[in-house]
């Protein structure tokens, strides 16, 4: 079955990240979190350090309309290197107003309103910045007069 998932990397706070959009979407993780110390080592690479043990490999979690948010951490110790930047946003539908003002305020809390919620000539348009760094673009195209 195809499907679309948005995959985020984390500096080590995966998990705190991802129960936090748990707690904004109201929904479970598909799987049990998959940790970088469950991976069988490989030829030629070498073994996870003890600090990154614990680490997020992988964790799944729907959202909207059945999109898939996706992410782990990705340690330097492994060659990642994380940029955080303007070059993804995370656009949401949801289907009515109350909705919409409900995952902005979860949302934005500990975060920052690039633009508060606001009726355009399209419905209502609103961005934010969670806690985390990522960036989260609303979009409700018919509102209720």
């Amino acid at each position: 079955m195809s499907r679309t998932s948005i995959y985020l990397n984390f500096e080590r706070n995966a998990e705190e990240a991802f129960n936090f959009y748990k707690t904004v979407f109201g929904t479970e993780f598909l799987f049990p979190i998959d940790r970088f110390g469950s991976v069988p080592p490989m030829d030629g690479q070498l073994p996870v350090s003890q600090e990154d043990q614990n680490l997020v490999m992988n964790v799944q979690l729907p959202i909207l309309g059945g999109a898939i948010l996706m992410g782990n951490d990705a340690p330097q110790s492994m060659g990642y290197k994380i940029n955080k930047g303007n070059n993804v946003l995370i656009n949401l539908e949801p289907d009515t107003l109350a909705e919409t003002e409900i995952l902005f305020a979860k949302l934005s809390v500990d975060g920052v309103v690039k633009s508060p919620l606001n009726k355009e000539f399209w419905g209502v348009y609103g961005e934010c910045i969670d806690k985390f760094g990522i960036q989260w673009m609303f979009n409700l195209a018919e509102i209720a007069k």
